[in-house]
């Protein structure tokens, strides 16, 4: 048994990040686990559920909130090694290997740094940490960890867009996506702001704010 581990959410403008860590045999994992974007919604939420009844498998989440990642002390890269880090916690034992999806662009100092978060506490003081970039697709039970996040993200995601049902949703979350560009722009134009789930040190709510001034100055 060991503990892989990967996170969901690094890149939206809307929601936390959400990391999550296994620790199983590969041979006790549900059939399909693969990196969660090469598995259907519907079996990604399967496979999760599989996985957190299991009596052969542990599994642990933690979510780095949007006023986390808006600091201004701190940034993406220790912010995901922060997450993976509070997940395995609540799952390594002593001597136990780790396997992560490398949140950087070194594969090594990820995995040091990841270690010294791991083994920064009483509980944990000897474990062996790999990362490589593409774990969630070559490592299954990191494939594994990249479901069970995918899912805890996709389930806030949820969340938030019922919180807004005046609007016509929040979409992915995801930058790139109109209809949550929409969301952004319809509630700064009522609200003058952000919504509370929105990142806004992420350029995004900058512009969208940036264009609301620019509207008004241009009606004034």
């Amino acid at each position: 048994m060991y503990v892989g581990v990967d996170e969901a959410g690094k890149g939206p403008v809307i929601g936390p990040m959400v990391a999550a860590a296994v620790r199983a045999d590969p041979e006790s994992l549900p059939a399909g686990v693969d990196d969660s974007k090469r598995v259907a919604p519907e079996r990604r939420r399967e496979i999760a559920a599989e996985l957190r009844a299991s009596d052969a498998v542990d599994v642990a989440v933690a979510t780095v909130e949007t006023a986390e990642i808006d600091a201004p002390d701190t940034d993406m890269n220790t912010l995901t090694v922060r997450g993976q880090a509070r997940a395995v916690q609540a799952v390594v034992r002593a001597g136990d290997r780790v396997v992560a999806d490398a949140g950087d662009t070194s594969e090594a100092r990820f995995a040091r740094r990841l270690r010294e978060f791991v083994t920064d506490t009483d509980a944990v003081d000897s474990v062996d940490v790999d990362a490589a970039h593409g774990a969630d697709e070559s490592d299954p039970v990191v494939g594994a960890a990249s479901v069970v996040a995918k899912v805890a993200r996709d389930a806030r995601v949820a969340a938030i867009d019922a919180a807004y049902p005046d609007y016509d949703g929040v979409g992915s979350g995801y930058p790139s996506d109109p209809t949550t560009r929409t969301f952004l722009r319809e509630y700064v134009a009522d609200h003058g702001d952000v919504p509370p789930h929105a990142r806004r040190s992420w350029s995004t709510c900058a512009d969208v704010l940036a264009a609301a001034e620019q509207s008004g100055l241009d009606e004034f």
